[in-house]
């Protein structure tokens, strides 16, 4: 009879051999993505990229990384995204490092990155306007927002302060640490506190429907950060509650960006309309056809 793979390699075999086994094992378990968290794992125990991968195909498995790979595979096993055991992920062609404090950054979110920088740079084509991150998690929006604008003032704020800590340590990686300032609060409230005037504010915020969270994929329901999944009843309290402090600042930002749920985005436009803060509005679709961000803007 045939009997379920291990984890990892118990006698000698090549790398690829090793990958086989292991997303073997992983499909077993109920991995979806079996290959390619397997190859993914592989990539990060041996520091080589998918290429390097392939073309080490044919050599020997490291024996000194049995052990190590057999306990990032158990982990992943588990449910635990792979990007939580390697703590890492690439957005935008940057690096960001990830822990269970943050959410993983999705590819999807790249494109509320290039349509706010877009938007903004038709607004300000000269000049420093104050970009917030509201609600920054790993601050992938804010760091590559930095990167691709240089002249911008970018700042970001978390309610978590473990999240905080992940985004300082990503904007340092990628070398714009002293041009991001980063508060701690809940939404807009050091924003409110200090009478700052936002010129473009995006935000990434919970918008999983509390009734949903327990429907959700294990690796995201069972380790992912409930404070960044759970947006109330309907999954829209956040932004009302943005919309309703932005009515706190000094002045409201001339730039919006919301990225949302499944069959959120007419909901949230209405909002976004209703407020009178902007006149102009655009739904943006992600890569799979969904309605996935909502921009409002008003000419300066």
């Amino acid at each position: 009879m045939p009997r379920t793979p291990g984890p990892g390699p118990a006698v000698a075999m090549t790398i690829r051999e090793a990958c086989l086994q292991a997303s073997s094992f992983l499909r077993h378990r109920g991995v979806e993505e079996d290959t390619d968290s397997a190859e993914w794992l592989l990539e990060h125990l041996l520091g080589c990229s998918r290429s390097e991968l392939f073309l080490r195909w044919n050599e020997p498995f490291p024996e000194s990384y049995g052990t190590i790979w057999q306990h990032m595979l158990e982990r992943r096993a588990q449910g635990e995204p792979a990007q939580y055991i390697t703590g890492e992920q690439e957005f935008y062609g940057l690096p960001f490092r990830v822990t269970p404090a943050v959410l993983i950054p999705r590819p999807e979110t790249e494109l509320l990155v290039e349509k706010a920088v877009e938007i903004g740079k038709k607004l300000w084509p000269a000049g420093s306007p104050l970009f917030a991150d509201i609600g920054c998690g790993s601050g992938a929006i804010a760091v590559t927002t930095a990167v691709k604008c240089s002249s911008w003032n970018i700042s970001a704020s978390d309610i978590s302060p473990d999240a905080l800590e992940v985004a300082r340590s990503n904007a340092a990686l990628n070398e714009v640490g002293e041009r991001i300032t980063f508060f701690r609060g809940d939404l807009l409230e050091a924003y409110i506190k200090g009478r700052l005037i936002i010129d473009i504010l995006i935000s990434n915020p919970p918008y999983i429907e509390s009734g949903d969270i327990p429907l959700l994929q294990r690796e995201v329901r069972l380790h992912e950060p409930l404070l960044a999944l759970d947006g109330g009843p309907d999954g829209l309290m956040f932004y009302r509650r943005i919309v309703e402090q932005i009515g706190l600042l000094p002045a409201p930002p001339a730039l919006i960006g919301f990225e949302l749920g499944q069959g959120q985005a007419r909901s949230v436009e209405e909002l976004v309309r209703q407020s009178g803060y902007w006149s102009e509005t655009l739904i943006v679709s992600d890569y799979a056809g969904i309605e996935r961000h909502v921009i409002g803007w008003r000419e300066n």
